[in-house]
């Protein structure tokens, strides 16, 4: 190489030495000052990892605790038999309306859904009330020990605008019974 470039005159060295320094500096340009951020975002990365293992190390800690939550939670709830949960829910929705003075109008089929935990019964009602006697039905049948709750409410004034026409759906959830099967879960498992 030195022999090729000893045989250049000095004002084509100069080129020659000035497009390979162009050259370098292109190549940093493109392959090696893209990098230049990486270790700190590794850093970043291996924190963020730190954190959150040390925030699941302390969760899993608190395992006995969160079971002993569940197990009281568990003893807490109302406990209906599942043939009977559709005729519990209609009863509480009879009494309650009756309680308040709220007209029901209609009962649409009530329809069962299931999760992990629960067993919901769904049931849609038309109902004429006045707007404190709805309120006071819908505060009384979510209060308590009765696991029901609106899922959808549509309000309308009647002809003579001094009830309300009321479409609620209502959902009650009933707890499962857990399974026979199901091993408690433990700080030690991986």
């Amino acid at each position: 190489m030195n022999k090729y470039f000893a045989h250049l005159r000095p004002l084509e060295r100069r080129l020659a030495v000035g497009v390979a320094v162009v050259l370098i500096l292109v190549l940093n340009y493109v392959f090696v000052w893209p990098h230049f951020s990486d270790w700190g975002n590794l850093r970043r990365r291996e924190d963020n990892a730190r954190r959150k293992l040390t925030l699941y190390q302390e969760t899993i800690k608190h395992t006995p605790d969160y079971q002993a939550q569940v197990k009281a939670l568990e003893g807490q709830g109302e406990l209906v038999a599942p043939e009977d949960q559709a005729i519990n829910f209609m009863r509480t929705i009879q009494a309650q309306s009756a309680a308040s003075g709220v007209t029901v109008v209609s009962y649409s089929r009530s329809t069962m859904t299931t999760n992990q935990f629960f067993m919901e019964q769904l049931q849609n009602i038309n109902a004429i009330a006045t707007d404190e006697q709805l309120v006071d039905f819908l505060y009384k049948l979510g209060s308590g020990a009765s696991m029901v709750r609106v899922r959808d409410l549509e309000l309308q004034p009647d002809n003579a605008r001094q009830r309300l026409n009321a479409n609620i759906r209502l959902v009650a959830s009933y707890q499962k019974t857990a399974p026979a099967s199901l091993k408690p879960i433990t700080a030690n498992a991986k």
